[in-house]
């Protein structure tokens, strides 16, 4: 028959699992504290978070096409949307970020069929629309669905500046992500856009 334990040997055991248990929480800990603070690694983007958060599916918000229908949030493909928002007399510097976005979205290259590119407001100086398409160069991916937004909904984000263009980044549900208000880095953006679309 074994001795029972001494009371040391027991307070030594405990200690034991109390360290091991220990190692295991202080990381959880450490990033739920870190988390409660808003630092949060990897995900810093180059837009601002949409605050607070919007829906635009479930808010029904209003898109017309050029052919009068209206546009679907949710698409039967879950694909996210980029809303390009022109601000008034939109002119070279409006066009150059169109132009810059509809890069972004080629450089995407096999996962390009998982982004929309939407143009809601005045179209460049010298473009025109065919059907319900602004076509940008020869490469027919970069192209944007033209739409109007009725009754200004989405006025908010868009920019009031002459020659000016933000971008909203919209989730394939509808949800508003991001912000990418007038001036915004287009190679941010893209980078962004290579983040999360994969």
């Amino acid at each position: 028959m074994t001795p029972p334990p001494s009371d040391r040997a027991v307070r030594n055991s405990r200690l034991k699992l109390l360290l091991i248990a220990a190692v295991f929480a202080a990381p959880m800990l450490a990033a739920g504290l870190l988390t409660l603070s808003g630092w949060q690694p990897g995900t810093k983007g180059h837009g601002e978070p949409v605050l607070p958060q919007r829906n635009f599916a479930d808010e029904a918000l209003p898109v017309s096409l050029n052919d009068g229908s209206a546009y679907a949030w949710r698409d039967a493909k879950p694909r996210m949307t980029l809303v390009a928002l022109t601000g008034p007399d939109c002119a070279a510097q409006c066009l150059r970020q169109l132009e810059a976005i509809a890069k972004a979205r080629v450089m995407l290259n096999r996962n390009q069929p998982r982004l929309r590119l939407l143009l809601v407001g005045a179209l460049p100086a010298g473009q025109a629309v065919a059907g319900n398409r602004l076509q940008l160069g020869a490469n027919p991916d970069a192209s944007y669905l033209v739409g109007h937004d009725v009754g200004g909904k989405l006025a908010a984000f868009a920019p009031t500046v002459p020659d000016g263009l933000s971008a909203l980044l919209v989730e394939s549900n509808g949800t508003a992500l991001s912000l990418y208000p007038t001036g915004f880095d287009a190679a941010g953006l893209a980078q962004d856009l290579q983040k999360v679309i994969r």
